[in-house]
């Protein structure tokens, strides 16, 4: 055991005990300590046994039931079925390996808006308004278009259409 890493006890009432700052703490403090990156470790208060993932699979079925879940129930029935399969060490290093490409990439997409809006903070909503207006402007002067009006909601001046022929053809007028 690293100095750096909490250790926090699990005793027999449920009630958990953070060493380090001497005081119970709830399963919100064990969720900021992880959001925190702070190194911790649950070991149970009885017999020394270390129960950190169940503590937090407690803490990931609470949030899964609190909101949007990231786990569907099809990504759960997958990751049953590579337990016992030999493909369940590569799955494991899979999903380590993915989840921190993937906040890599969140941390440089934050770091990199925080420095865009630091730059130039009010032209860049400047931008973004002017491109949704524009885009809001196509959309709005095609549908008018579509029903013979401007873009300001005027009829046009539509060239009056070509009699069909029987055939349903386009019938050119007579130039004799």
């Amino acid at each position: 055991m690293s100095t750096s890493e909490r250790i926090i006890k699990k005793y027999p009432n449920r009630r958990l005990y953070d060493t380090a700052v001497s005081k119970y703490v709830t399963f919100g403090d064990i969720r900021d300590l992880v959001k925190d990156a702070i190194k911790f470790r649950v070991v149970d208060a009885k017999t020394d046994e270390d129960i950190t993932r169940s503590i937090l699979l407690q803490l990931i079925l609470e949030e899964e039931e609190k909101g949007q879940p990231i786990f569907t129930t099809e990504i759960l029935e997958q990751i049953i079925r590579t337990y016992g399969n030999a493909m369940q060490g590569f799955m494991t290093a899979y999903l380590k390996e993915s989840m921190e490409v993937f906040l890599k990439q969140q941390q440089l997409m934050q770091a990199q808006m925080a420095s865009l809006i630091k730059t130039a903070p009010l032209s860049v909503f400047t931008e973004l308004a002017r491109q949704n207006l524009k885009l809001w402007q196509t959309m709005q002067n095609g549908f008018f278009s579509a029903y013979g009006r401007d873009g300001d909601g005027r009829e046009t001046k539509r060239p009056p259409l070509a009699p069909l022929s029987a055939e349903g053809e386009e019938t050119k007028g007579n130039s004799d």
